[in-house]
Parts: C-alpha cells; sequence; structure tokens
C-alpha cells in the first residue's frame, strides 16, 4: 500500500470526496488540530473521529513502572517523584518517557538509585504545560476562565489564569479578554469592574511581567466576585438583530438637526422639548423612537448591584410617561 503525506485546504479536499465515497481512496490521519476546523464537513462526516485523550495520573504511574522494569531496573521511585514525573509531563506519554530517560542519566552520573521528588526538581529542567497557544486547548481554557468569572467563583478564574500564565499565554490578550468580561457579564451591574479592568491592563503595560500579572490577577477576582448583569450585552445584540432585519427609518421631525434658517422653516426640530428645562430633567412623554415603532424593551436591568436602582429610576420615568399621556 503506498502512503503519501499531503497538505489541502478546504478547496482542494472538496475534489477527493467522490473518491472517497467510491472506496477508491482511504484516508487515514493524525493531527494536534481539531477536524471540526481543518478537515472539510462532507468528508468528516463520513469519517471516524478518534479523539486522544491525554494521561490521567494512573496512566502515568503504570507507564512509570514498566518503562521502570524495562529500562531502568535498578532504580526506585517514591510516592513524592512519581507525582513530580506526571505532573511535569502534562498528561503526555512522550514527554514523561524523555522525562524518565533524562532521570536515569542523572541517577547514573550521580551514582543514585532512590529518586525523590527533591533529586527530579534538581536534576530536570522545569517544562512548560501542555498548552497550544493557537488550538484548542487555549480556546479551552479562555472558556474556562470566562465561565469561572461568570459563575463568581474567584478560586477557579485564579486557577485557570494562572494556567494560561503558566502555558504562556500573551498577559495582553488575557488583559483584553479581562476587559471583555468587565463589559459583558458584569456590565451596569458594577461600572467599577470596567475601571478595574481597564487599570490592570495599563498597570500590566507599565510594569510588563511578573509584576503586571499580579495587577491582572485581582482584577480577574474582582470580576468573579463583583453582581453579574448582561442586561446591557443581551440588548446591543437584539438592537444589532432588529437593525439588520428592520427598514431605514427616518429621523422624526422634532429630533431633527436644524442648523440653518431653512431648516427650520422646513419644521426640522420644531416642538423639541430640551429635557433640562423639563422637570426632573426629563420630559415626559416625549418620543425619541421612530414614528410607528413600537417601544422594544431591549434593555432590562437585573435585580443586582447598580442596575437594581436603575431598574427603579426607568420605572419611575414609565410612570411620568404614563401620567403625561392620561393629562394629553
Amino acid at each position: 500500500m503506498q502512503r503519501t503525506v499531503l497538505v489541502f485546504n478546504k478547496s482542494q479536499q472538496d475534489a477527493f470526496l467522490p473518491h472517497v465515497e467510491s472506496g477508491l481512496f482511504t484516508f487515514i490521519g493524525a493531527t494536534t488540530e481539531n477536524p471540526s476546523f481543518e478537515v472539510n464537513s462532507a468528508l468528516l462526516s463520513r469519517a471516524q473521529v478518534y479523539v486522544l485523550k491525554a494521561f490521567d495520573d494512573e496512566d502515568s504511574r503504570q507507564l512509570i513502572e514498566r518503562a521502570r522494569r524495562l529500562a531502568l531496573p535498578g532504580l526506585v521511585f517514591d510516592e513524592g517523584a512519581i507525582q513530580a514525573l506526571s505532573g511535569l509531563a502534562d498528561g503526555d506519554a512522550r514527554r514523561l518517557l524523555n522525562l524518565l530517560e533524562q532521570t536515569g542519566t542523572a541517577a547514573e552520573a550521580e551514582g543514585v538509585q532512590a529518586i525523590d521528588a527533591a533529586f527530579l526538581q534538581r536534576t530536570l529542567s522545569p517544562n512548560t504545560r501542555r498548552f497550544d497557544k493557537g488550538g484548542d486547548h487555549f480556546y479551552d481554557q479562555i472558556s474556562a476562565l470566562h465561565k469561572s468569572v461568570r459563575g463568581s467563583h474567584p478560586d477557579a478564574a485564579l486557577y485557570w489564569f494562572c494556567r494560561m500564565l503558566d502555558g504562556g499565554a500573551d498577559a495582553r490578550y488575557l488583559a483584553r479578554r479581562v476587559v471583555r468580561m468587565a463589559w459583558e457579564d458584569v456590565g451596569l451591574a458594577d461600572p467599577r469592574a470596567l475601571q478595574i479592568a481597564n487599570d490592570a491592563a495599563a498597570t500590566y503595560e507599565r510594569l510588563g511581567s511578573p509584576e503586571g500579572e499580579l495587577a491582572l490577577a485581582q482584577a480577574v477576582i474582582y470580576l468573579a466576585v463583583a453582581p453579574k448583569s448582561n442586561a446591557g450585552y443581551m440588548a446591543y445584540n437584539q438592537a444589532r438583530a432588529f437593525i439588520r432585519s428592520d427598514k431605514s427609518r427616518e429621523v422624526p421631525v422634532h429630533l431633527r438637526n436644524a442648523p440653518t434658517k431653512l431648516m427650520k422653516e422646513l419644521g426640522m426640530g420644531k416642538d423639541y422639548r430640551y429635557a433640562h428645562d423639563e422637570p426632573e430633567a426629563y420630559a415626559a412623554g416625549e418620543t425619541y423612537l421612530p414614528e410607528g415603532m413600537a417601544e422594544p424593551a431591549w434593555y432590562q436591568p437585573v435585580p443586582r448591584g447598580l442596575e437594581s436602582r436603575i431598574a427603579e429610576k426607568l420605572a419611575h420615568l414609565r410612570d411620568l410617561d404614563e401620567q403625561a399621556r392620561r393629562v394629553d
């Protein structure tokens, strides 16, 4: 059987579909990329996908024992050493075998047979965690960080934040995501969250690593414990969706700009009520939406944090509108 290793983009993959269906071609591949994004969906639907999982601690323990019996019979690993090797390997069997080989070489050089965690710490260079800055592991971990903040769990949020730093994630990227979390999940329930997120990002720019990372970590903690609201985020998305599907409505005449005499003579800006001249600085009963458009009620404040006060104010303003309409 002839085996050929080739790389095709999605458009080129289309050419193989009829031959795969006829059985002429059999594709067998292994990749660290997510096939959902890299393989044509038609080909993927005709393939059997096997997901290889990282080793857990028990798998690592078995591999260490097997390697010790076959290649390192003179060495004895205590529990601390086994746990340290498993942690350094981070679920990667090949990395674990490399670590064992390095351990055997160091032990032979020093005439050591009993291997403990202290010996490994002294002889093995620290390895970075299993982390792909552009792949699934990266996006899975940033998703876990974001959801831990949203779920108000500061310890979990700190865990994923530090995991990403430990794996080599760009702290500036994390700073941008922290600002995004402040807008998306805290919102107007606590406007201080945005200020703290921005200040943390600016602190990192000034101090750099590792000092600036402390500011980002404390911003993550603050966001996790802050009252949560996605009311502004949801209102924005609903408004954008409405605009995309709606017609182009005219600006009401009384809201139009009228910088010239002619425009004023045409009625633009006529009968506009200046809110600051009205009781409570609110023009009760005034309309601001295009003519014929119903009140969409996109923004619905949550009963948490500052938004509970915002909800009370909006309810009061709606009451003033109702009173003004009854008078009219």
